[in-house]
């Protein structure tokens, strides 16, 4: 494994795991996969491999993952959509590294994206030269998967425009891609699928077309339930990101991590967690992810300027730049402070303190 790179591909981060699941396999595997989906599942969701501990990659409802991996053992292509955070792209990134062994098959939707960067394009100087040839055609990530049988992933597919999106509509009906300038007709090998994830926050920019839904099924992520579950998540993340990057600090303590999730589920649910009190919920998505990267920021700053323990000053300024992203928020983030967390008592007059002084 090369420690030099920032980060790594799934199967390449996690490839002792993997390789100990292929070799202790003993259920039937589908054509084009590297292992049964009762042993992705454990790859996913945890358990054990022979003597090999798997650890969780995805913490939340296994029933959901249990459904994924069973709609890519169909011939229908998978849709994750959630709210910003809720590990769609990190759960996509994970079925194609464990099924495939090959999670770098990705369309990035964006505004920008084009039909060739679904189908095919060509390199114009061969084409120009010789015409139209099988070297000349630069292959989408979506057609060599189709040709080796695998896995392709289109994130953020919402963001695509709507005639782009039904760029997929025949591949993933028909199943096989068609070349007319070479009179070419490729068809998909079996173990060929989809994933693609949405983000709710999304919605309405470009609403996918009934005719497209059709052909996906439908797994819907939900945020973490409990601030239990939710501190395994950001405590486990954490602990896997400070390992690849020199941030030079001690990891957060549990009670940190408590504060930094119970400041992001009440203000993302507009009310506290005993539910006696509503919150004026900011404009930002305060996701799980994003407390994750809160406190690899903190530590980072408390590597590089502090002693490498997590201050509250450390905290505060992670915070502001999370809660904070216009002048309402300004006013949702201070009232949160005085009406909240000042009257929380000693264990949170610190980071009230510092809070108050990024914020005035």
């Amino acid at each position: 494994m090369d420690n030099s790179v920032l980060r790594l591909p799934a199967e390449q981060l996690f490839e002792d795991e993997l390789n100990a699941l292929i070799k202790a396999e003993t259920d039937p595997v589908p054509e084009g996969w590297r292992m049964s989906p009762r042993s992705v599942k454990t790859y996913i969701c945890g358990g054990k491999a022979g003597k090999t501990v798997i650890t969780p990659k995805y913490i939340g409802h296994e029933r959901l993952v249990e459904i994924a991996i069973a709609t890519l053992v169909t011939d229908r292509a998978l849709l994750l959509i959630g709210e910003p955070g809720t590990a769609k792209s990190w759960l996509s990134e994970h079925l194609t590294a464990a099924i495939n062994g090959n999670s770098s098959r990705v369309i990035q939707g964006t505004a920008g994206t084009t039909e060739e960067q679904i189908r095919y394009s060509w390199n114009y100087a061969m084409l120009i030269a010789n015409g139209p040839s099988e070297q000349a055609m630069l292959k989408s990530p979506v057609f060599t998967a189709m040709e080796e049988g695998a896995i392709a992933r289109v994130e953020e597919i919402s963001r695509c425009a709507s005639e782009v999106q039904d760029t997929l509509i025949s591949l993933l009906s028909e199943k096989r891609i068609s070349v007319p300038e070479l009179s070419l007709e490729v068809p998909a090998k079996k173990g060929f699928s989809i994933i693609a994830t949405a983000n709710t926050r999304d919605k309405g920019v470009n609403d996918m077309s009934a005719a497209l839904k059709r052909r996906f099924n439908i797994v819907v992520l939900p945020a973490p339930e409990t601030l239990e579950e939710e501190m395994n998540i950001v405590k486990t993340r954490v602990e896997q990101l400070s390992g690849s990057l020199d941030l030079n600090a001690a990891l957060p303590k549990d009670k940190v991590i408590e504060k930094i999730c119970t400041i992001f589920r009440e203000l993302r649910g507009g009310e506290t967690l005993d539910k006696k009190q509503k919150i004026k919920a900011p404009a930002g998505v305060l996701s799980t992810a994003e407390a994750i990267s809160l406190l690899c920021n903190s530590m980072a700053l408390a590597g590089s300027f502090g002693n490498g323990d997590i201050s509250d000053d450390d905290i505060a300024a992670g915070l502001q730049g999370a809660v904070v992203k216009d002048d309402k928020d300004t006013v949702a983030w201070k009232e949160y402070l005085e009406n909240i967390m000042k009257k929380r008592g000693s264990e949170w007059s610190g980071l009230y303190r510092a809070c108050r002084e990024l914020n005035e």
